[in-house]
């Protein structure tokens, strides 16, 4: 493959090369305000360091242009960004200074799609009101320490397959794979390059389709029917639900402060000579509802929630605890709805137990069986959005079991949570589901 090696290009250079261009065949520009705010939150956060990568850039050079075939949606914001900041009124003379002997190019990119000139006025508003955060330190560091990794490439074929090569060989990304990104991104600066090596040995070992099932069937759905949202879907526009401080924890605030003494206190008792004697290590103490650290911390805790999901899924606890293998093996278990519904439990389970542990652990699963599976027996059909409504039922606090796991101090709360005497079972295929309310006193 004819190809230039991968270099450092500062946002300044990107922006004063005359010779970028945006092919026709690109699609619209369709980056949000909401992607907007974030890569100005991030410039802004991580502007005391002395480098922040924003991302891969990757042209087709030929005929002495430079078409942009990845990293275009990018580019086109940073264009407007830079656009605002030198059109900013009222500039200090510390601000003019920053932006001497700045002379963009690509201010002359013209755009005849109407949903990218649509999307390029609304964000350009945004951005146009987000500029007063920059001073010209912010200015400098924005145009000097801003980079992005240049690929060029001098074969549109061999461009094209190293885009696609990029993006899991041609499929579009998966919302775990942004965060896979994301979290070693954040690494960086805070981990040996072996840590970062086994960490991502470690993560592609991993089975993709587990893996995506974690996030989007467990993780996703406990952090938001704790926060009173809703779950159906997890994609990649909700992926900031997975983000959180960075590894140093600079931030000043109260809600930090725990965050900050329980992960520098974890990380010294892991690395003290002591440990080399008494052979012990410390693990993070996790909770799902908790403001994410990101980095190494989220690669942890996405392992931690693994191994609690496997375990209560496991053949263990089925013979130890009978309803956990009725669920699976009752006659309609494996219909659409009936996973559902299945789902619903464990999430419920699991958040229980990521809060209280094993305590008391048999009439939670009861206490949770009989909460979850009356909405299976109330119902002929059951859907995701019926599942969905139900976690965060509003007519009666006690369905709210989310809600109840995450403000209560207490595991009684949820234990003597009362629920109503089914009479009817509107479903089919489910009579060994009846048979253990009606053992549990929940059915006449």
């Amino acid at each position: 493959m004819e190809q230039n090696q991968p270099r450092i290009i500062k946002v300044k250079e990107l922006l004063t090369n005359d010779n970028l261009k945006i092919p026709s065949y690109q699609r619209p520009y369709k980056w949000t305000t909401k992607n907007v705010n974030q890569l100005i939150d991030d410039v802004l956060i991580h502007k005391k360091k002395s480098e922040y990568r924003l991302g891969t850039l990757v042209v087709h050079n030929h005929d002495g242009v430079s078409d942009i075939v990845d990293g275009q949606q990018r580019t086109i914001t940073l264009t407007l960004i830079a656009y605002a900041i030198t059109h900013k009124q009222n500039k200090t003379k510390e601000e003019e200074k920053a932006l001497k002997s700045f002379d963009p190019k690509l201010f002359n990119l013209s755009f005849a799609n109407e949903i990218s000139k649509s999307n390029i006025q609304n964000n350009y508003k945004q951005i146009e009101r987000r500029i007063v955060d920059f001073d010209e330190k912010s200015i400098w560091f924005f145009l000097e320490k801003c980079t992005l990794v240049e690929v060029v490439l001098d074969n549109i074929s061999e461009a094209f397959q190293f885009f696609d090569s990029q993006n899991s060989r041609g499929k579009d990304l998966e919302p775990h794979d942004l965060l896979k990104a994301f979290h070693l991104r954040e690494m960086n600066n805070f981990s040996t390059e072996e840590e970062r090596k086994n960490t991502v040995e470690k993560w592609e070992s991993l089975d993709t389709a587990k893996l995506s099932k974690l996030f989007s069937q467990y993780l996703f759905r406990i952090r938001n029917w704790s926060s009173g949202h809703s779950a159906r879907y997890f994609s990649k526009n909700e992926i900031d639900i997975f983000k959180g401080v960075s590894p140093d924890i600079e931030e000043n605030y109260p809600f930090a402060a725990m965050l900050r003494i329980a992960h520098f206190y974890v990380e010294d008792y892991n690395r003290s000579f002591h440990r080399s004697i008494d052979k012990r290590e410390m693990s993070f103490p996790f909770q799902i509802d908790e403001t994410i650290i990101n980095g190494k911390r989220f690669f942890e805790m996405i392992e931690h929630y693994q191994i609690l999901i496997d375990n209560v899924k496991s053949k263990e606890m089925c013979e130890k605890y009978p309803i956990l293998n009725i669920i699976k093996t009752y006659e309609g278990s494996f219909r659409t709805g009936d996973k559902y519904i299945r789902n619903l439990f464990y999430c419920g389970l699991i958040y229980y137990i990521d809060k209280f542990g094993n305590n008391d652990l048999p009439k939670a699963i009861n206490k949770i069986f009989i909460w979850a599976y009356s909405l299976r027996l109330k119902l002929q059909a059951v859907g995701l959005d019926s599942v969905d409504n139900f976690a965060l039922y509003q007519g009666h606090s006690q369905f709210q079991l989310f809600k109840r796991i995450k403000e209560t101090i207490k595991p009684n709360d949820i234990l003597n949570l009362q629920f109503e005497i089914l009479r009817e079972n509107k479903s089919s295929k489910t009579e060994k589901i009846v048979e253990q309310f009606k053992s549990l006193k929940y059915y006449e």
